[in-house]
């Protein structure tokens, strides 16, 4: 069978041009089992890389790209414990303790991947950054209150800010908002191959292209087999493949979306106070941040398909209406716009990422980051996933089960 789908995921010109940062070289295919095979070398698929590898596993990974080549290039790298799917929202699903115990999670591994990336000193150009969560179509004045109760009740750090209040301090045109410490911003690209150069001195071989095509399951383990012929086995796998789906293994509430960016040229930076990461609480949404080397970012004006020629017309009509939005979201008519870029886009129900073992596979785990917040989900995958290989099962694994939502 074939294993994951093969999509376009990107189109038009990101900020993250993967043949600007170092070339990665590819190692020989491996010819001998390994501990761990990871399908995947994007961000998720570094951070387990890097993760497995340092407690002494044999690691291998495999792309059909190289290195960050494929959605890493296109994330805008808002590293924020917040999900796309308001709190409030999620409680009145599963309950207030089952919500507030799933966003605690992913804040503790956004806090846990802060350390690991300051105190390994990894390559990623990080950035803390206050976050203003702007009220909007889906969550009004009184809705937005709600949430940062919910938020403070949970444990979470929200304080709710007046319209003058974001006017004064952050220099934008006056909006009531939540202000929550704890989120930063990266460069995806330059964390993947940072992560991919420790896993690399710790053991870990990288092979690309290599397409794993097929996979089987046997009593010595998996046996994964590439188009060209090549095959190698392993105790575990685990399936990073980001939106390229395994959909024998990853249940249909999983969807694909088409998002679209822009980004000002560097330098442009600062248009707002403190460059905080902005997000607004609306459908549909519209997030701003600004890089390390004073681009501004920003991005939203989804749509609901998954066609990448259908995505990738449509960037010009994007990048007008997402400057015209940034514009009045900043109060600022003077943005100029030096690149414009569509990507698939992965989308769960609950805003979370779908983490665990399949259900019809032994040994074989997904780490699927969809939901929106991509570099955080990677960072949670890579906690839950070293925890259960290591026999010391993370209690609230359950909470991103990929099959939570049913098979």
């Amino acid at each position: 069978m074939f294993l994951t789908e093969t999509r376009n995921l990107r189109g038009g010109t990101s900020c993250w041009l993967p043949d600007d940062y170092p070339e990665t070289v590819t190692d020989t295919f491996p010819d001998h089992a390994v501990d761990v095979a990871i399908v995947g070398a994007g961000i998720i698929g570094a951070m387990l890389a890097e993760r497995l590898s340092s407690s002494g596993r044999s690691v291998a990974l495999f792309d059909r790209r190289p290195p960050g080549h494929g959605s890493t290039a296109a994330s805008t790298a808002l590293v924020m414990w917040a999900a796309d799917v308001p709190l409030t929202h999620l409680s009145e699903r599963i309950g207030a303790e089952e919500a507030g115990r799933r966003w605690r999670r992913v804040h503790s591994a956004v806090r846990g991947l802060a350390n690991r990336i300051d105190e390994l000193r990894l390559d990623a150009a990080r950035v803390e950054r206050p976050e203003l969560y702007l009220a909007g179509t889906l969550l009004d004045e009184d809705a937005l209150k709600a949430e940062g109760e919910a938020r403070r009740a949970a444990g979470l750090p929200a304080q709710f800010l007046e319209g003058g209040a974001v006017a004064s301090r952050f220099g934008l045109p006056p909006r009531p908002a939540l202000l929550c410490d704890g989120s930063y911003e990266v460069d995806p690209v330059r964390l993947t191959l940072s992560l991919l150069d420790r896993a690399r001195s710790q053991g870990a071989t990288i092979t690309f292209p290599a397409d794993i095509n097929a996979i089987e399951h046997s009593a010595t383990g998996s046996t994964l087999r590439t188009d060209a012929g090549q095959s190698v086995t392993a105790h575990k796998v685990v399936l990073a493949t980001g939106y390229e789906r395994a959909r024998w293994f990853l249940p249909e509430a999983f969807s694909i979306l088409s998002s679209y960016a822009i980004a000002t040229m560097p330098g442009t930076a600062p248009l707002w106070r403190e460059n905080a990461m902005i997000w607004e609480a609306s459908s549909p949404y519209m997030y701003a941040r600004a890089t390390h080397d004073g681009r501004v970012i920003a991005g939203g004006e989804d749509e609901n398909f998954e066609d990448g020629a259908r995505r990738d017309a449509l960037i010009g009509e994007k990048r007008g209406k997402l400057q015209a939005k940034l514009s009045k979201m900043i109060g600022r008519d003077d943005i100029a716009v030096d690149c414009a870029w569509g990507a698939a886009f992965g989308s769960s129900p609950d805003g979370l990422p779908g983490i665990g073992e399949a259900a019809n596979h032994p040994g074989l785990w997904l780490a699927s980051g969809f939901g929106g917040n991509g570099v955080s989900f990677a960072a949670l995958a890579a906690e839950l996933i070293a925890a259960e290989f290591s026999g010391t099962p993370d209690p609230d694994a359950v909470c991103f089960d990929p099959y939570r939502f049913g098979a």
